[in-house]
């Protein structure tokens, strides 16, 4: 049997395809590319054929592929100590601990440890329910908050069908979407105000001493890229402290400088009761996740137990890699540099693409976090491929995303959105670089709406 450092790239797919089984994935109708290295912004197959990593891979390598601070607070942490027990006090899970607590806004100074963000959810909404002693949690409609079956549930887009039915008490409402307006309105800021009212609305039909929690992705994620109006989230939390509900914001993706900020929800100085947060936390150098817990939700479980734990919470090598991923962040200027990529490089350059091509209908983001929204005509707005499109419906996305895969461009497209998501050291030249190939394969979007 050869050994793992000497498996050919054909050995490697046909081990993939014999015993891997993958997530979101009919297993026969999927080829995967064999990956051999990573560094900075760019990953290489076995070909030595570059790739401009403009997805993060799943929206998660926000310090990029191998950096070496990274890399090397987890050998040395391996050198150490492997891992221990969380009922143990150890060093880099503690340090973590009061530098997350340092960075969230507020009283948020406690952190429970997860191995991803689903879990992190699954926790939030474990720990409203005992500090509230209700049982209701309110989530919107478009939203992702993980695979996990609490988590699932949670989640408002079709990814929760296959596993309903789901768990009790959640009922759903309408975000804030502007440019697809739920409520009929002709602009953000009467998108703001209906949005609110029929938030407060099912409030009042639901019973608000019955709802323990209103989660929101705080920038939505895969189903957008939807920045909240400017009042929104302010809204929902005069709403929350109304009737004594709890604010979780799910930060797994827009969190860690992902929206030029080291907690998305910092842009509209709104501070939930509970953040979830994993992903760029350490980019998925060791699996990790968190929730940020209040020091209020806290003390409801000083005196009584709560019940929830993990074999694996505050991993030690995690930890490490977190600790030095944020040292690095505040180093090299990480968060700024995101921020400034977004205000001078991605909006304007990306906003300039729509002078160009007819298929886009809009483009929205902050920081490193855009989405381009395509249609198959600016006035009627119809999606260039359908709501939930899946296999030959995803049609000419597909083909774009193959066409950039060809020029040496990785993608991550949602349905009809295109999400621009690269690793926030990119460089301005490297994300120009990315944005000329998206130029070149919008055509395949102009085509494909003018057809229709």
């Amino acid at each position: 049997m050869a050994t793992t450092e000497h498996l050919t790239e054909d050995q490697v797919r046909r081990d993939d395809r014999a015993h891997v089984f993958h997530s979101w994935s009919a297993q026969g109708q999927i080829n995967p590319l064999p990956v051999a290295g990573g560094e900075g912004c760019h990953f290489w197959d076995y070909e030595g054929n570059r790739y401009l990593d403009f997805a993060s891979q799943l929206v998660n390598t926000s310090i990029g592929h191998q950096h070496p601070k990274v890399v090397q607070a987890i050998k040395d942490q391996a050198d150490r100590l492997c891992t221990i027990a969380p009922s143990f006090a150890n060093d880099k899970r503690s340090e973590l601990a009061r530098l997350l607590s340092e960075l969230a806004p507020g009283d948020l100074d406690m952190v429970f440890f997860t191995n991803g963000g689903a879990e992190a959810t699954e926790n939030a909404i474990r720990l409203a329910r005992g500090h509230t002693g209700r049982h209701k949690i309110f989530a919107a409609y478009r939203s992702y908050h993980g695979a996990t079956h609490g988590a699932i549930s949670l989640t408002g887009d079709p990814r929760r069908w296959q596993s309903e039915p789901a768990i009790p008490g959640v009922v759903r409402f309408s975000g804030p979407y502007t440019y697809r307006s739920s409520f009929h309105a002709r602009d953000e800021a009467e998108e703001c105000e209906r949005a609110l009212g029929h938030l407060e609305e099912l409030l009042t039909y639901e019973g608000p001493h019955t709802v323990a929690a209103i989660i929101v992705e705080t920038i939505v994620g895969t189903n957008g890229i939807l920045v909240p109006p400017d009042g929104y989230l302010q809204g929902v939390r005069a709403l929350c402290d109304r009737h004594g509900i709890l604010l979780i914001c799910d930060e797994v993706m827009a969190g860690f400088g992902r929206a030029g900020a080291w907690f998305a929800c910092n842009l509209w100085d709104v501070t939930p009761d509970l953040i979830a947060c994993a992903k760029g936390i350490n980019s998925g150098y060791v699996p990790l996740g968190a929730t940020i817990i209040s020091q209020r939700v806290a003390d409801s479980f000083r005196d009584r137990p709560y019940g929830g734990g993990l074999t694996y919470s505050g991993h030690p090598l995690a930890c490490a890699a977190a600790v030095a991923s944020i040292e690095a962040f505040k180093e090299e200027g990480i968060i700024e540099h995101a921020r400034r990529m977004g205000d001078e490089v991605f909006g304007p350059e990306l906003r300039a693409l729509m002078d160009r091509h007819p298929s886009i209908g809009e483009v929205r983001g902050r920081g490193c976090f855009w989405g381009v929204e395509l249609v198959k005509s600016r006035e009627t707005r119809e999606m260039l491929v359908p709501f939930n499109a899946s296999g030959a419906a995803l049609g000419p996305v597909a083909l774009m995303q193959k066409a950039a895969m060809e020029r040496g461009l990785y993608l991550f497209c949602h349905w009809n959105v295109m999400m621009v998501v690269p690793p926030l050291v990119i460089t301005p030249e490297e994300a120009r670089h990315g944005i000329a190939i998206i130029d070149e394969i919008l055509e395949i979007a102009d085509q494909a709406a003018a057809a229709a």
